[in-house]
C-alpha cells in the first residue's frame, strides 16, 4: 500500500515537471566528460532547485566514480 502511494506520488511530480529535460545514465557521464563538466556546474551553481534531479543525482555519482577510478591508477591499482 505504501509503494502505491509513493508510486501515485512520484508519477504526478513528473507530470507536474515544467519541462522535460533528457536523463542521461551515469555511463553517459563518464563517457563524455564534457556533459559531465557542464552537468555538475549548472547543478552547483542552483543546487536548491536541482540537486534532487535525475540528471544532477547521475552526474554526482559519475564525478564520484571518476574519482575513485582516478584515486585508484594514481595509486598504482
Amino acid at each position: 500500500m505504501k509503494f502505491l502511494v509513493l508510486f501515485t506520488l512520484v508519477v504526478s511530480l513528473f507530470g507536474c515537471s515544467k519541462e522535460s529535460e533528457r536523463v542521461h545514465c551515469v555511463e553517459e557521464f563518464l563517457a563524455d566528460e564534457q556533459l559531465l563538466a557542464n552537468t555538475i556546474a549548472k547543478c552547483r551553481n542552483n543546487p536548491g532547485e536541482l540537486q534532487g534531479t535525475p540528471n544532477c543525482m547521475n552526474a554526482a555519482a559519475a564525478d564520484w566514480k571518476a574519482r575513485l577510478e582516478r584515486m585508484g591508477k594514481a595509486l598504482g591499482g
